[in-house]
């Protein structure tokens, strides 16, 4: 408590103190509270769109009818639900997760899924601005958050995810989580295993772990997938025997691979072919994909580029997985905030553009269309693929042996967690500590 003085020159109290002036404090506030302004006008937006076509949300609802199959009992693969007739393709585990959407009426669960991937898509923004420690200052990273969240939104992958119901984020949320956490840090790899439990995806960031000499910590994601296949086990025996030895090798359960939805390697080969199925052509641009893509991403970890080293796997995992719906490309949030903290300007705003035109929903698609694009259309049909292969291409070239990003980081030594290396940190205003 402060004094003053009254008219009479006596010595009164103040009943608070006056702040001190805190320089830059009123711009980090002003940029805050127009990021969230923002994030109320990109919500509105995005609601009045919702409202003015169908969201039918097919795979919430396949989701919930798996939920329905586990505690019915019923046969888990052997429904199709929706008018697209879409049956389950998770392992059981997931049935038993799926459980919950069974108690809650459609247009309720709807709105539960809707707000909780908005959530999620702040969480995984929020842990890629961590994992690249940009921005530095506390204030600034909220605010990044936030026009994450208010832009993200329009990302084609997170766009069709909220509309689909989908739980891409929900699976990149845990895998960069566990890669966040310190090594050696209790439990860390037990929600890569959960993730890749749900969904087998997620086990390509065990491998990662074990290439980059955490051995533990790629145990222990072993050990959380063989927890989550013993769970299923235990609590849907038939299930289980019939997803491992049947569903698991049945990829038109899945759907066609040659459509311009699935933005995989095998998509992008079985378009530039012509033929809907690319065969060993995939199979062998896939290995190769596969090798030098972890090569990439190993070498980026061993060099305690953490960051890089995470996107590049899931890249390199979209890429090789036979399909990868535009949804599952969610990856696009934490690799363009890497590219915002590390790269040139123009690197971000091309992987922005591409994530944004919604290029492979206007090329001819009708029936067998996707089959006969012509050359110059194909770029536009796969461009996730394409940005993917790109990526790995320029990361394996920035950072190549002997190149002068890779000579700093070694003469540096290994960083403890993330070493800056890219055009050089903004200045940032100075704030208070608790901004």
């Amino acid at each position: 408590m402060t004094h003053s003085t009254d008219a009479h020159g006596r010595e009164r109290p103040a009943l608070w103190r006056t702040p001190p002036t805190v320089p830059g404090r009123p711009r980090a506030d002003r940029r805050l509270l127009l990021a969230g302004l923002l994030l109320v006008v990109s919500l509105a937006a995005f609601t009045a769109l919702c409202l003015s076509m169908p969201v039918p949300m097919a795979d919430m609802q396949v989701y919930r009818a798996e939920g329905a199959a586990a505690v019915d009992g019923s046969d888990l693969y052997g429904f199709t639900v929706t008018e697209w007739n879409l049956p389950a393709t998770y392992p059981p585990f997931a049935a038993l997760l799926f459980v919950p959407t069974t108690w809650l009426p459609v247009p309720l669960l709807k709105l539960a899924f809707m707000g909780g991937n908005l959530l999620l898509l702040g969480l995984l923004a929020y842990l890629s601005c961590r994992a690249t420690g940009w921005p530095r200052a506390r204030g600034s990273r909220w605010v990044v958050v936030l026009l994450a969240m208010a832009l993200g939104l329009w990302l084609e992958p997170v766009f069709q995810t909220m509309l689909y119901g989908q739980i891409n984020l929900l699976l990149a949320v845990l895998v960069l989580w566990d890669l966040s956490r310190p090594d050696g840090a209790r439990g860390k790899g037990i929600a890569i295993g959960v993730a890749a439990g749900i969904k087998l995806t997620p086990a390509i960031f065990a491998v990662y772990l074990l290439l980059t000499g955490r051995r533990k910590e790629a145990a222990v994601a072993a050990a959380g997938f063989a927890g989550t296949t013993l769970l299923g086990a235990l609590a849907l025996p038939g299930a289980t025997v019939d997803y491992w030895t049947r569903c698991l090798f049945d990829t038109n359960r899945i759907g066609k691979v040659w459509i311009v939805d699935n933005q995989s390697l095998q998509g992008f080969a079985a378009r530039v072919l012509h033929t809907a199925h690319p065969g060993a052509v995939w199979a062998v641009a896939a290995l190769v994909v596969a090798c030098a893509g972890l090569a990439v991403s190993v070498r980026m970890g061993r060099l305690g580029r953490e960051a890089w080293g995470v996107v590049c796997c899931a890249v390199t995992a979209l890429l090789i997985t036979p399909i990868s719906w535009s949804h599952h490309w969610v990856w696009c949030v934490p690799m363009l905030i890497l590219l915002a903290a590390e790269a040139p300007r123009w690197a971000l705003r091309v992987a922005a553009v591409v994530f944004l035109a919604r290029t492979l929903w206007i090329v001819p698609k009708a029936g067998d269309l996707d089959l006969h694009l012509a050359w110059w259309l194909q770029p536009f049909a796969s461009p996730y693929p394409v940005l993917g292969l790109v990526f790995l291409a320029a990361v394996a070239l920035r950072f190549r042996p002997g190149s002068p990003a890779t000579a700093t980081l070694t003469a540096k030594g290994r960083p403890t967690r993330i070493a800056r290396v890219g055009r050089p940190q903004r200045s940032e205003p100075a704030v208070s500590p608790r901004d």
